[in-house]
């Protein structure tokens, strides 16, 4: 009699299991999310390229694709609907966050406190750049589970490394070409050349950052596949992302 379950008798047997490791990931995919869109999400930053010159990207680059590194793993070792738990739980985090930075930056600062400018340049984003970064981040997001999801299921979970690249290709396109048109087409500052400018160098630098950590993404698949004792393949998962419930 044969000792290897079907991806099936796996989903089953891990429905209402608790895992060891799943937490602790969710919280540091919400805490990457929040810092990224709380220091670099409205800068933009510039560099000096050889032969092509300057060329802008914004500055949340450097740390948001951490997000979908975590997400690659949250879906591939615990499946699509524990990850889509996650996803919604960072969206209310988002949501939270831009409420609470509105709430301080319009209580009246106390006499002779002298960084209320400075505070609001920081923490005052305009009700565009809320909007867009939860469109963005919700569509990306998703995305990105899905077809990592979609992928595994077609390659009975071969070329874990070409689905992690795929996945984030498809998911940080999205991110990209919603967030920076709908929050800043048309303000100053951001002539339209430039706003696309900005979207090519952050999807190719999100997708590259895939890239780079794709090894050190597949060591840590591996052992929290090892250390929690699953594999999850989404066979009759339900791929609607407006649910939360696993």
């Amino acid at each position: 009699m044969s000792d290897i379950s079907s991806p099936r008798e796996i989903a089953s047997r891990t429905a209402g299991r608790s895992f060891r490791y799943y937490d602790l990931v969710m919280a540091a995919f919400v805490a990457i999310l929040l810092l990224s869109n709380i220091i670099g999400a409205s800068k933009r930053a510039v560099i000096d390229l050889p032969f092509i010159g300057e060329w802008p990207f914004g500055a949340g680059v450097l740390f948001f694709p951490l997000s979908y590194v975590i997400g690659d793993i949250l879906t591939e070792v615990y499946g699509y609907a524990r990850a889509r738990r996650v996803i919604w739980t960072g969206f209310a985090a988002l949501i939270f966050m831009a409420f609470m930075a509105w709430v301080v930056v319009q209580l009246p600062p106390a006499g002779g406190w002298p960084h209320q400018a400075a505070y609001e340049a920081v923490f005052a984003n305009s009700w565009r750049i809320v909007m867009a970064s939860m469109l963005a981040f919700w569509a990306g997001e998703f995305a990105n589970s899905f077809v990592l999801a979609k992928m595994k299921l077609a390659n009975k979970g071969r070329h874990m490394g070409l689905r992690f690249v795929a996945s984030t290709f498809v998911g940080q396109g999205l991110d990209s070409l919603i967030f920076y048109p709908v929050a800043f087409y048309g303000l100053d500052g951001w002539p339209t050349d430039e706003l696309f400018k900005t979207v090519l160098s952050q999807w190719a630098i999100k997708t590259g950052w895939e890239i780079i950590l794709l090894p050190v993404t597949i060591v840590i698949v591996t052992a929290l596949k090892r250390r929690e004792g699953v594999d999850i393949y989404d066979e009759d998962t339900d791929f609607t992302p407006f649910r939360a419930r696993i």
